[in-house]
């Protein structure tokens, strides 16, 4: 079966599950191809709903997991995101494909996957800036941002992060050590910050100080 049958039949497949709320988030997922990805050697699993190698210790989240972040940040066109964990490029790519090329800022620790990252998302046609540094630290030059999330757990949001998203943002991230919890800060107009807990989740640790 063709990448692009593939593809759709895992849309279906996670819509019928509810794992898909938003059909920005269904269109994205059937737009980016995945195998594009993953190792070679990987392009055979890329469609099933599971995490994937992509060297230097790091994997490619599972797609139900990409759809759900998507979603709780309830991205719209035009909004800029920032990302802290490239990895191989994937997640911002669908993020890329909800809130239209060049707005999506991301942060790579490893320098080897951020080169990786940019080479796939530049062939493929993505307008995605990828940097080279630790994620703690946001990129601020590229602030405020609409939304932020982290593709890595944390033991607690960064608070670089945090302050370069505007009042009304969101932060989405995995927080926690051995136990994992998906947390979104909202960033109200008067200064507070209301916090959500969702499912446990187990994702690669955060890099960096």
């Amino acid at each position: 079966m063709a990448f692009e049958q593939r593809r759709e039949r895992m849309v279906e497949r996670l819509r019928e599950r509810g794992a898909i709320d938003r059909e920005s988030t269904a269109d994205a997922l059937r737009a980016v191809p995945r195998h594009e990805f993953v190792p070679a050697d990987e392009r055979g699993g890329a469609y099933r709903d599971r995490p994937l190698p992509i060297g230097e210790g790091q994997t490619i989240s599972a797609p139900h997991m990409v759809a759900s972040m998507v979603d709780r940040l309830a991205l719209e066109p035009g909004d800029r995101v920032l990302e802290i964990g490239t990895g191989c490029g994937y997640h911002a790519a669908v993020t890329a494909e909800v809130v239209g090329d060049g707005n999506v800022f991301s942060v790579e620790y490893v320098p080897e996957l951020a080169d990786k990252a940019r080479e796939t998302l530049d062939r493929l046609g993505y307008e995605v800036a990828i940097r080279t540094g630790d994620g703690h630290e946001g990129w601020p030059e590229h602030a405020p941002y609409d939304a932020a999330y982290l593709t890595c757990a944390a033991e607690s949001v960064p608070q670089a992060v945090v302050e370069q998203v505007r009042p009304g943002g969101r932060v989405l991230a995995p927080v926690g050590n051995r136990r994992q919890q998906l947390v979104r800060l909202t960033l109200r107009e008067d200064g507070r910050t209301e916090r959500e807990a969702f499912e446990g989740v187990r994702f690669v640790r955060m890099q960096g100080e």
